[in-house]
């Protein structure tokens, strides 16, 4: 399958910082292409190099063959970019800001108008043509930013964390318009820290943390390295035992690791009978009754936390101040 998306040895240094370092990787065509890593990992730096909003300070990028850095007039005309904050404007209405968006990427003028009726019937907002941006709600101006990125017709999408800040039924919304671009043959890069958005969307990730690729691979083989490791076990006590308590289920070796999820525990282990063995002598020794236990599958959240050494949490954590200074 011919590659639409290459990187090679892409560096970006701001000041002494190291933001991404030397990342290469290449995407094919009509797949979504998650990267998929912490705030702060180089995410959006690496979309800001790919689409030239940032100069790399080594490495090249390439779209559709064409080089960023050397051709940026025509690589332009082959994608479009989906920033995480709207760059439409407020005072237009969703039918003006997409005619307008065509004249800046060139659409011919006889053109310019049925495009954009199309895009606001594939995205479900014809009704909503004549209304200002402004009044739109959050989900409505995440689809129309997207739509007026394919104005132009792109084969090539790049989404910087395409559903930050949406409530569910506009997430879900917004996930069921990306798959339907990618059966349309386009191309999705996209940045995420959402792991459940990575494992449902993406056909293939590369997991990036501190500016590197640790990994690129499908969600499904990510999550069975972490099955040939050991089995697991979600266990639901009758009340939660303090931190401190919860090493005791590592004193034997049977348990490799402990991992609190809401009101349940998940411990990993070799054997489905010996973590089985072990929770319940715990509880015993403890007082607590076993409501349910049950075998899961690895997450991909698992695959990360083992792939990286990172906690799960830490994917959900609100980005910082510096996001503003170096776009990482």
């Amino acid at each position: 399958m011919e590659s639409v998306i290459s990187a090679s040895g892409l560096t970006k240094y701001y000041g002494n910082m190291l933001a991404v370092d030397h990342i290469s990787f290449e995407v094919k065509a009509g797949e979504i292409f998650g990267f998929l890593g912490p705030n702060g990992a180089g995410k959006t730096t690496t979309i800001r190099m790919l689409t030239g909003l940032a100069q790399p300070s080594e490495g090249s990028g390439r779209i559709l063959g064409y080089d960023i850095g050397r051709e940026p007039i025509r690589a332009k005309k082959a994608f479009g970019v989906v920033p995480e904050t709207s760059n439409l404007y407020d005072e237009l209405s969703a039918l003006d800001n997409l005619v307008f968006m065509a004249q800046l990427y060139g659409v011919p003028k006889g053109e310019r108008l049925s495009r954009a009726e199309q895009l606001l019937h594939l995205f479900g907002l014809r009704e909503k043509r004549d209304l200002r941006f402004a009044a739109f709600s959050k989900g409505m101006k995440r689809a129309l930013t997207i739509a007026a990125a394919l104005i132009h017709g792109p084969g090539v999408l790049f989404l910087d964390e395409p559903t930050a800040g949406l409530d569910v039924l506009a997430t879900r919304l917004l996930r069921t318009l990306i798959c339907r671009l990618s059966e349309q043959g386009i191309t999705v890069f996209l940045t995420t820290h959402n792991l459940e958005e990575a494992d449902m969307l993406c056909h293939r990730l590369a997991v990036v943390v501190q500016g590197e690729i640790v990994v690129t691979d499908t969600p499904e083989n990510l999550k069975a390295m972490v099955q040939e490791e050991g089995a697991s076990i979600e266990l639901s006590l009758s009340s939660m035992p303090p931190g401190e308590a919860l090493y005791e289920l590592q004193k034997d070796g049977r348990v490799a690791r402990v991992v609190k999820r809401g009101d349940k525990l998940r411990l990993y282990g070799g054997e489905v009978s010996g973590i089985l063995n072990t929770a319940l002598r715990f509880a015993e020794s403890h007082g607590l009754t076993v409501m349910s236990a049950n075998t899961i599958k690895p997450s991909l959240e698992d695959a990360f936390v083992r792939l990286t050494g990172l906690s799960g949490e830490v994917m959900t954590a609100e980005k910082e101040g510096i996001r503003d200074v170096n776009q990482r």
